[in-house]
């Protein structure tokens, strides 16, 4: 287990943030600046009401752990980059950290992005599996920067993967089954 640096940011007092180190160099500049609150020691009893272990992936993962609302500025434009949206989080409607999106899965003749493969679960970045669910099941949270979601867990963990924790390629089929179920989720 390892030692953890919780801050709070300035700007957002409920905001705060997880990382590894005491300087917080990997948090978030724009949310900033960030103050830190207190170190977590590994034999410490955890008694923050996030998981231990949804922290440390998020720092794996990010460099970081976000937990609480942020307050920002409205997005300064409409449209955003794919490389931006690959990456971050999403977050059930209790504010958990559920997963990550990994790729956008766009429809080749509309152009339009119809479904997010997403990286959820395991530890530490093992085990760690891929769902994929309808794009337009995510809002983007500006003051989480990241998606919401209402998808049970269960939902989410009852879904077809359509490129499989290997990323292989789908085949017919597999996109059917995975289509079948959204629609029936959602009926």
């Amino acid at each position: 287990m390892r030692t953890y640096c919780l801050f709070q940011a300035a700007n957002s007092p409920d905001l705060r943030a997880f990382a590894e180190e005491r300087t917080g160099g990997r948090l978030p500049t724009g949310l900033g600046p960030w103050t830190l609150v207190r170190e977590i020691q590994p034999n410490e009893e955890w008694a923050i009401p996030v998981s231990r272990a949804v922290v440390a992936a998020g720092i794996l993962e990010n460099g970081f752990y976000l937990w609480g609302p942020a307050e920002r500025p409205a997005a300064p434009h409409l449209i955003i980059e794919s490389d931006r949206v690959e990456g971050t989080a999403v977050f059930d409607l209790k504010y958990d950290q559920i997963g990550t999106i990994k790729r956008l899965l766009i429809e080749k003749v509309s152009g339009r992005v119809v479904f997010v493969d997403v990286t959820f679960g395991g530890f530490l970045g093992i085990g760690s599996h891929h769902v994929t669910i309808p794009w337009d099941k995510l809002t983007y949270d500006k003051e989480l920067e990241g998606y919401r979601t209402d998808l049970t867990e269960a939902q989410i963990r009852g879904a077809a993967s359509l490129y499989g924790d290997k990323g292989v390629l789908p085949d017919r089929k597999s996109q059917q089954e995975m289509s079948d179920y959204w629609n029936e989720v959602r009926n």
